[in-house]
């Protein structure tokens, strides 16, 4: 039997901060995911659509209330997010901005613009 060790794991989250382009990396995974179950609910609502004039009056009024709302902008965040680290990526294939500056600067324009955005998305719909 091993001696148990009191020494944390490496990397431990108390100890090792995890820089900003790793979050963005962490954050496009979650955003992925999201949106494939954001998918469900496409599916979902375009079925109604295709159901007549009642099932889409029913979608219709559901999405008139606020956590529907909250999800909705919410989706439309980590779409226009995910675009935006895809086209980070474009870059990196071309073999630019790998140095740390460079990548945090990038990552920075990157929440800026994926924010600014959706925020006109959500304003003229």
């Amino acid at each position: 039997m091993a001696v148990p060790s009191n020494r944390p794991t490496s990397p431990h989250l108390q100890a090792y901060k995890l820089p900003l382009t790793g979050i963005i990396s962490i954050t496009h995974r979650m955003t992925g995911v999201l949106l494939s179950i954001g998918l469900v609910f496409f599916v979902v609502i375009m079925s109604a659509i295709a159901g007549g004039q009642k099932s889409y009056d029913n979608i219709q009024a559901l999405a008139t209330f606020w956590p529907i709302k909250l999800i909705y902008s919410g989706f439309c965040y980590a779409l226009v997010f995910h675009l935006c680290h895809g086209v980070r990526h474009l870059i990196w294939d071309a073999g630019k901005g790998f140095d740390r500056e460079t990548m945090d600067r990038y990552a920075l324009i990157e929440m800026g613009i994926s924010l600014a955005i959706t925020i006109n998305i959500l304003l003229f719909i």
